[in-house]
């Protein structure tokens, strides 16, 4: 008989012991009795491998290791992030306020607001992008900001205002980081729904450049406004090529 309030037991591969994850989150769960410190690193672990491939099984795996360490702040970090991958926004924004209550950090402050705009609240996200807080993140996490604030603006309706937000000096910059194809393609795809499609295909480009990663679909983007048709060789349905 399963103890009250516990869920299902999901399967976890032989090769996964917990000792993946990284050494701060470690260094959380040593608060925890030993076999259910393992057992919660275990569920971490699969949380973090399945998170792109398959969101529904790793937001189980969040549900597991939250029923066995609520009071862990990287638990809550993880629930919050398995459940804004399958697109729980309220659920997803109370895992990553009280993540924050426990941990003191605002990391999460953009993804918080992104929460608030899946929930239907724009204006709350771009009031947010305004606190002092967004003064704390890192650069990175000061440029996600600013894409979740453009985000917000675009909601609203407020296209030119979407652009605008996303002219600074990190989109300026010739620099490539992790986060640059995702602001030069935001920039682009700003500058096509406001009618500047040269500008737009210009800013494909560079995003396509930089994403070496296939973070975006930058190129498959400008090969649209090419107008570049690809078609799949192997699909019965397929137009067949002009003679």
């Amino acid at each position: 008989m399963r103890d009250r309030g516990q869920g299902p037991r999901l399967p976890i591969p032989d090769d996964v012991t917990g000792e993946e994850i990284d050494r701060s989150v470690r260094q959380e769960l040593m608060s925890l009795p030993k076999t259910l410190a393992t057992d919660v690193a275990k569920s971490l672990v699969m949380v973090a491998r399945l998170l792109d491939e398959d969101p529904e099984r790793a937001y189980g795996h969040a549900r597991n290791a939250l029923r066995l360490a609520s009071r862990v702040a990287a638990v809550r970090e993880a629930a919050g992030f398995a459940a804004y991958g399958v697109e729980k926004y309220s659920e997803a924004l109370t895992e990553f306020r009280a993540a924050r209550r426990m941990s003191g950090s605002v990391h999460l402050w953009p993804i918080m607001a992104d929460c608030e705009r899946g929930i239907g609240r724009p204006e709350r996200a771009l009031a947010m992008a305004g606190e002092p807080e967004v003064r704390q993140l890192d650069k990175a996490g000061q440029v996600e900001m600013r894409l979740v604030a453009a985000g917000a603006r675009r909601d609203l309706g407020q296209a030119e205002a979407a652009v605008v937000t996303l002219q600074s000096p990190e989109l300026a910059s010739t620099a490539v980081h992790p986060w640059t194809p995702r602001l030069r393609y935001a920039y682009a795809d700003a500058l096509l729904a406001v009618g500047r499609s040269e500008e737009a295909r210009e800013w494909f480009a560079k995003a396509a450049d930089a994403d070496h990663g296939g973070t975006t679909d930058a190129a498959d983007r400008l090969a649209e406004l090419d107008g570049v048709r690809f078609v799949d060789a192997l699909d019965p349905d397929a137009d067949e090529p002009e003679e």
